[in-house]
């Protein structure tokens, strides 16, 4: 079973490749997912890495967890799973462009 880990305090200059270097010295790394943010593609500071073992992933943590990589003291540990999302899509969250709560009075 694979299992995800959380790489926080990330560089911005640190890439994928650098990630799966770091990984690969601990187990087989199933995939690497470096956040970025959506409206200028830089990365956020995060990735996600994916262990092929549970055993893997936890010699990861061990090893890499408070280790300075590109300059910064990365924090790695077990990833929590994805809170479930409501679907509502976001956005206004019911207020009318007015700030009125619910209203649909223009003026």
């Amino acid at each position: 079973m694979s299992k995800n880990v959380y790489v926080g305090n990330m560089s911005y200059e640190t890439t994928r490749e650098r990630l799966i270097t770091l990984f690969a010295s601990h187990g087989q790394v199933a995939s690497v997912n470096v956040i970025t943010d959506r409206a200028t593609g830089r990365p956020r500071g995060f990735a996600f890495v994916e262990m092929t073992t549970e055993e893997a992933a936890n010699a990861a943590i061990a090893a890499l967890n408070g280790q300075e990589v590109d300059g910064r003291t990365l924090t790695v540990d077990a990833a929590k799973p994805r809170a479930p999302r409501n679907g509502n899509g976001g956005g206004s969250r019911g207020a009318s462009y007015d700030g009125a709560r619910g209203s649909s009075r223009r003026w």
